[in-house]
């Protein structure tokens, strides 16, 4: 590996370690819990519209 390369190499290592330790501090358990529930509560209103659009469209038969 001649030197430029190792430069570009330790340049991507620091800029990448930068970026995850701002998120890091920047990121809250909160968030993360908020997020999970969410994508829970509108998975099952996705799947209970589904179902019942489903249903209604069976008994017109579209």
């Amino acid at each position: 590996m001649n030197n430029q390369t190792g430069n570009n190499l330790s340049a991507l290592i620091a800029t990448l370690a930068g970026t995850l330790c701002g998120l890091y501090n920047s990121l809250h358990l909160e968030d993360f819990v908020k997020t999970i529930i969410l994508t829970a509560v509108g998975a099952a209103v996705s799947f209970a519209v589904s179902f019942l659009l489903h249903k209604i469209a069976k008994r017109i038969k579209w």
